[in-house]
């Protein structure tokens, strides 16, 4: 018998800024993993990716978790996790014919008044009232209005897992409730809303057929297998969000616990076992393969600005000079890129700090902590609307690699977190390929090793209470957080 048994389980998690793969066994035992960058270009609203890479990068990282160890006949299903919301199109051959829209790509926003009139009644109903303007629905009208041709030319439209889906089992394939939710899937009965649909004059035959995540929805065809060294027939499993996949590979799968997942931006993700209404629009549920909900949103705010800011510091140096400045009264809003999403609604809104910084590691320090600020903000705003949030707080994404940032993340929520041994969305997604074969939640628990559980620190409750309410009047007055937010942000944290 092998390490970690026979049976192997491949995830594939399809970012931001690079793909990462890891083969992992039934036990959780890591048995290769690889990974390969990608580019993107971004201006002013725009944010795009070229698809031809997507496929590239997943070639080379399996490589490289094959050079690592990992044997790929072993591995029984493969399942795929993708930017949530990032779409493109593809023509009668399956070849991408459009530039895929980003995640976060903000140019369709006459589409989204025009995507919100249509839908009013059907958006209301899933729970998050009406649509934003980087969300794949009015960004597919976006498309179809600069291709007016592409109907008649059949070409149709694929979410960024669908693309690799699709090359994976050589044709075709229906696409997961997940990544289809901000294309305007309906999670609980899984249907299109084809009225909706008339009304923005989009074909139904553009849009891909519907199935559950942890479906399988094919099996990987020869050419596949021969580029990529799976055997030929193994299962595919149809996918979910990044976040949601960072949520499963964290092991918060139990009603009541959270995932914060802290990578380019600010992805939180909780368990529930009813649908979350949220009048504000801010947040969004998931459909559980659990038959659960899985509430939560994604902010614009996150560590991506440690990249761009700080790419020629020594983090380490700068992590112990910042560590003296802490809490600091120096408050920045972290902004990533324009716009906010989560915990409010804000299209207009910039990244700012209440003073010039006197030092670059107190620049440092106030970004690390204006983040954490905003990751409290959040869970104070799922509260709001009568979300369990008593349970385990697991965190995950490349910012858990500071140790400070770490604890100051306790520190701020005054919680008990928890780190796991091995945190990435691609874990979820062998996660969530072996659900194929056994129950979610006894899966996550066999396959997810948590690491350690940080205390949060008493003597910094005050200091971070009252830069945190500092933080709530700023956003307050710039009109981007609602008064009723703030005032239960307030009374939460008094009770």
């Amino acid at each position: 018998m092998t390490a970690g048994g026979s049976d192997a389980w491949l995830g594939i998690d399809l970012g931001t800024q690079g793909v990462r793969v890891v083969v992992v066994a039934s036990d959780g035992s890591l048995l290769g993993e690889g990974s390969c960058p990608l580019t993107s270009r971004r201006e002013g609203d725009r944010h795009e990716q070229h698809p031809e890479q997507w496929w590239r990068a997943i070639l080379t990282a399996i490589d490289l978790a094959r050079a690592a160890g990992a044997d790929l006949r072993r591995v029984q299903a493969v399942a795929v996790d993708a930017t949530s919301g990032t779409i493109t199109m593809v023509d009668r051959r399956g070849l991408c014919v459009t530039p895929a829209l980003m995640y976060d790509d903000g140019r369709a926003a006459a589409e989204t008044d025009q995507v919100n009139a249509a839908g009013e009644r059907q958006w209301a109903k899933a729970g998050y009232q009406r649509m934003q303007r980087s969300w794949a629905l009015p960004k597919l009208r976006w498309l179809l209005n600069h291709y007016p041709h592409a109907a008649e030319n059949g070409w149709r439209l694929a979410h960024q897992n669908d693309v690799i889906n699709s090359k994976l089992v050589g044709h075709e394939v229906p696409t997961d409730t997940s990544n289809a939710l901000k294309t305007g899937a309906d999670a609980a009965q899984v249907t299109w809303p084809e009225p909706v649909l008339a009304a923005l004059e989009i074909p139904r035959s553009m849009l891909p057929d519907l199935v559950l995540p942890g479906t399988v929805i094919g099996q990987v065809c020869a050419a596949a297998a021969a580029e990529t060294g799976l055997s030929e027939g193994t299962a595919v499993v149809a996918g979910m969000t990044d976040g949601c996949a960072a949520q499963l590979g964290s092991g918060a799968t139990a009603v009541g616990s959270w995932n914060s997942v802290m990578g380019t931006t600010l992805v939180l993700k909780g368990v529930t076992k009813d649908l979350v209404h949220d009048p504000h629009g801010v947040v969004y549920s998931h459909r559980s393969p659990s038959g659960h909900w899985l509430p939560g949103g994604a902010s614009s705010v996150g560590a991506g600005l440690v990249a761009r800011e700080f790419a020629d510091a020594d983090l380490d140096m700068l992590t112990r000079e910042a560590a003296a400045l802490l809490p600091t009264d120096l408050l920045r809003y972290p902004l990533v890129s324009p716009g906010e999403r989560f915990p409010f609604v804000a299209p207009d809104a910039r990244a700012f700090g209440s003073r010039e910084p006197a030092t670059r590691a107190e620049s440092f320090a106030a970004l690390l902590q204006g983040a954490a600020y905003v990751e409290r903000l959040c869970f104070d705003y799922v509260d709001l609307l009568g979300a369990p949030t008593d349970g385990a707080i697991v965190l995950t994404g490349g910012a858990t690699r500071n140790p400070l940032w770490n604890q100051l993340r306790a520190d701020v929520l005054q919680r008990p977190v928890s780190l796991p041994r091995y945190a990435q969305p691609a874990l979820g997604m062998a996660v969530l390929a072996a659900s194929s074969r056994d129950a979610l939640d006894s899966v996550a628990a066999a396959m997810v090793r948590l690491d350690r559980t940080l205390e949060p620190r008493r003597s910094e409750k005050d200091p971070h209470d009252e830069g945190y309410f500092r933080m709530l009047d700023l956003l307050v007055q710039r009109g981007w957080l609602p008064g009723v937010v703030a005032t239960h942000a307030r009374e939460r944290t008094a009770h």
